[in-house]
C-alpha cells in the first residue's frame, strides 16, 4: 500500500509469510497485552493524509494509518503478519479462482448501516471503475470483467448472493487473493458515503475499531482525532479510549514531544538519535525487521532517461552509491544495503539474484557505464532527488547525490518539498520534473506485493509509468501459480529483468525504530512497522 513514508495454496503462502515475519523488539514494553481497557487516548505522530480518506484511494502511509484504524475488511493482519478473519465469517475455494465470501452478521458501520456483501461489492466496483481514477484500482485487477480500457460500473466477476454472501470470479486462478483481502482498498463502504464521496473523505463513516471523534475531528496539516468505536467486535478491539495522530513537520519534532512527555508513542526516529535513542527510551524501544524497502524512482520521461541511455544512466548512477557506507554513517547500522526490490522478512527472497551486483558499489564500472549512455546523448543539466523535508530524510539523500557527483562529475544534489503530500501531488499528477524519493511498505506479506503494484503496467503505485511485458507476463504467471515456491520463481525472474531496467533504485531495507514513553503499556510493533495502536494501555 504504501507508498512510505498485502485455496490451500494461499494458506501455505500466509503461514510462510508469517513465520518469516517474526522479528526481535527491545525491553518489556511490547510484551502480551493485557485485558484491561481504560478511556485514555493513545497520542503518535504521523503525517497529513495525500487524499480524501477514501480506502479505494489511499496508498500512502498517512492515510492508510487513519483508514486502517477506522474501517475494518474481511481480514486483519496480526503482528506477525497472519491474516485473521474480521468482516469474513468464512473465504472459500476449491480452484484458487472462484471464491465464496461469507461476512458475520449484525455487523455495522458507526452511522447505523449494517455491514452487507453489498457494502464490499459496491466499494470493489466503485474502486475498479476506470472513470473514477481510484489510486488502489489495480488491486481489483484479477477479478473477471477489469478493464484498463473502459469504464466497468459493475465487475461480472463480483455478485452478491445474499445479505451476508457474495462470490468473486477471478480471470485465472492466483495464489495469494485471500492474502491481500486485509488491504486498504478491500474495505467496505457505507451507503452514505456514494451521496457524496468527496464530503465523505473528509468525514468518514467506517466500520473499524476507531471513528473520528466528531465531524471535523480531520485538522488539515494538525491532527486527526479518533475515538473507540464502540460496536466494533472484531479482534482488534481498543483497550483504549481512542487515537490522537499528530502531524508533525519533522521527526525531530516528534521525538521531542516524546522526550517530553507529550508524545506516547514514535515509530519514526530521527537520524539525529538513531544512535542514541535506545538508551534514550531503555526497555521502551524497537529495533526489528520489517517489510519496508527504500529507493528512488527517475522516470523514463525525464531527459537523457529515456530508452536505452536512461537504462545505462541508472545503472551507472545505481553503482555509484555506496550503500553500506551510508547505511553505517548515516543511519548507524539501522538500515540493510539492498539486494533486490523485495524485503528480506518475505518469504522467497533472495540476495544472490543474477545482476543483482548492480546494486553494489563500483566506482569504475559506473564511471563506464555513464560514458556509454554519454556516447548515445551527452549528459547536460543537472540531477537531483526530491524528497519530503517532513520525513527525515536530507543525510542520506545529501550523502547519495554527494556519492553521484564525486563519482559521475555532474552536478547532483537533494530537491526539498516541506510535506510528504505537496511532493507526493507531484508525483502522482506527474508535473514533477526530477527523480524523487520512492519507497514501500507491504501491504500484505507476499513477494508480489512488492512488485506487482509498483512496476506493473499501469500499476497504481507504478510512480515512474515503467512499463515491461516480459515483466508483465512472470507477474501474471507467478500469481496462478498454486505452488509457493514456483509463483517465487516468477516472481525472482521478473526482478532480474529489473536490475536491467532499474525503474528505481533499490537503497536499502529499513527496520522499524519506534520509542514510547513510560506512561503506555503492551506497546507492539507489527510486521509492516505499524504499532498495533488498539493494543496498548495507558494510566487514565
Amino acid at each position: 500500500m504504501r507508498t512510505r513514508r498485502i485455496g490451500v495454496a494461499a494458506i501455505a503462502l500466509a503461514a510462510a509469510g508469517a513465520l518469516a515475519l517474526s522479528g526481535c523488539s527491545t525491553g518489556g514494553g511490547s510484551g502480551e497485552a493485557t485485558s484491561s481497557a481504560s478511556s485514555a487516548i493513545i497520542t503518535t505522530n504521523g503525517s497529513e493524509p495525500q487524499n480524501p480518506l477514501i480506502p479505494t484511494n489511499t496508498n500512502e502511509t498517512g492515510g492508510g494509518k487513519v483508514t486502517d484504524s477506522i474501517f475494518a475488511g474481511l481480514v486483519y493482519y496480526d503482528a506477525k503478519g497472519k491474516p485473521v478473519n474480521d468482516m469474513a465469517e468464512s473465504i472459500k475455494t476449491t480452484d484458487a479462482q472462484n471464491y465464496t465470501i461469507k461476512i458475520k452478521s449484525g455487523e455495522k458501520f458507526t452511522n447505523g448501516e449494517p455491514v452487507t456483501a453489498d457494502s464490499f461489492v459496491k466499494a470493489w466496483n466503485y474502486g475498479a471503475a476506470l472513470d473514477n481514477a481510484q489510486l488502489n484500482s489495480y488491486f481489483f485487477e484479477g477479478i473477471k470483467g477489469f478493464s484498463y480500457d473502459e469504464n466497468v460500473a459493475e465487475l461480472p466477476g463480483l455478485k452478491v448472493v445474499d445479505k451476508t454472501t457474495f462470490t468473486v470470479e477471478l480471470s485465472q486462478p492466483e495464489s495469494d487473493f485471500p492474502l491481500r483481502l486485509g488491504y486498504t482498498a478491500f474495505m467496505p463502504l457505507p451507503e452514505a458515503a456514494f451521496k457524496d464521496l468527496k464530503a465523505f473523505g473528509e468525514n468518514p463513516i467506517g466500520n473499524g475499531p476507531y471513528k473520528l471523534a466528531s465531524k471535523g475531528a480531520w485538522e488539515h496539516n494538525v491532527k486527526i482525532s479518533l475515538v473507540k468505536n464502540k460496536d466494533y467486535k472484531g479482534g482488534r478491539t481498543p483497550k483504549n479510549g481512542g487515537l490522537d495522530i499528530i502531524f508533525y513537520a519533522s521527526q525531530d519534532a516528534s521525538y521531542a514531544d516524546l522526550q517530553g512527555g507529550n508524545l506516547d508513542v514514535v515509530d519514526q526516529i530521527p537520524e539525529s538519535a538513531l544512535g542514541t535513542y535506545q538508551k534514550d527510551f531503555p526497555d521502551h524501544s524497537v529495533n526489528q525487521a520489517s517489510a519496508i524497502f527504500q529507493s528512488f524512482t527517475i522516470p523514463a520521461r525525464l531527459p537523457h532517461f529515456g530508452g536505452e541511455e536512461g537504462n545505462l544512466r541508472r545503472q551507472a548512477i545505481s553503482e555509484a552509491i555506496n550503500r553500506s557506507e551510508i547505511t553505517d554513517k548515516i543511519f548507524s547500522g539501522t538500515r540493510t544495503p539492498a539486494h533486490d526490490f523485495t524485503s528480506p522478512v518475505i518469504d522467497g527472497y533472495s540476495e544472490d539474484l543474477k545482476g543483482s551486483d548492480v546494486l553494489k558499489y563500483n566506482e569504475s564500472n559506473a564511471k563506464k557505464l555513464w560514458a556509454q549512455a554519454d556516447a548515445i546523448s551527452p549528459w547536460s543539466g543537472t540531477f537531483q532527488i526530491a524528497y519530503n523535508a517532513d520525513g527525515g530524510h536530507q543525510g542520506w539523500v545529501d550523502a547519495v547525490t554527494n556519492n553521484i557527483k564525486n563519482v559521475l562529475g555532474i552536478d547532483a544534489s537533494g530537491a526539498p518539498f516541506p510535506t510528504f503530500k505537496q511532493v507526493r501531488d507531484q508525483i502522482t499528477n506527474r508535473t514533477i520534473q526530477t527523480a524523487f524519493r520512492t519507497g514501500w511498505q507491504a501491504d500484505y506479506p507476499a513477494l508480489y506485493n512488492f512488485l506487482g503494484p509498483i512496476y506493473g503496467t499501469g500499476a497504481g503505485s507504478n510512480d515512474g509509468d515503467y512499463s515491461n511485458p516480459d515483466v508483465d507476463k512472470l507477474l501474471k504467471e507467478g500469481l496462478a501459480e498454486t505452488d509457493t515456491a514456483a509463483a517465487n520463481k516468477k516472481f525472482q525472474d521478473a526482478q532480474v529483468i529489473l536490475f536491467k531496467d532499474l525503474p528505481a533504485i533499490p537503497l536499502w531495507y529499513s527496520t522499524v525504530n519506534g520509542a514510547w514513553g513510560d506512561q503506555v503499556q503492551n506497546v507492539q510493533f507489527g510486521w509492516n512497522s505499524v504499532p498495533l495502536y488498539y493494543n496498548i494501555t495507558k494510566a487514565e
